[in-house]
């Protein structure tokens, strides 16, 4: 099982956007944004339990070729891409109210 050390500061940075993506997710209005959001805040949480709980760094047991990753890892794409289609598809379902002032 592969492991890589990250710093004290990722894991800070990991908790800073977790809760800053379970907070403002839901404002807009959108479960598949939310669901994103709450996907990717998991695996930032689950990395840091992860790096404080192992001492030599994040386990990687999963292998695809050369590129080793974690479950948490997975969370994490998958939340950026719920994120991602999930903002698209609210603003054109929105597209008249993008040109409202904020």
């Amino acid at each position: 099982m592969l492991s890589h050390p990250r710093s004290v500061g990722v894991y800070a940075a990991a908790i800073v956007l977790a809760a800053a993506l379970l907070a403002l997710t839901p404002r807009v209005g959108s479960r598949l944004v939310s669901l994103g959001g709450g996907l990717a805040s998991g695996g930032a949480l689950a990395t840091t339990v992860c790096g404080v709980a192992w001492r030599g760094g994040v386990p990687n047991p999963l292998r695809r070729g050369d590129i080793a990753f974690n479950l948490a890892d997975l969370a994490i794409a998958g939340g950026v891409a719920l994120l991602i289609v999930g903002s698209l598809l609210h603003a054109r379902a929105n597209r008249g109210r993008l040109t409202e002032p904020v």
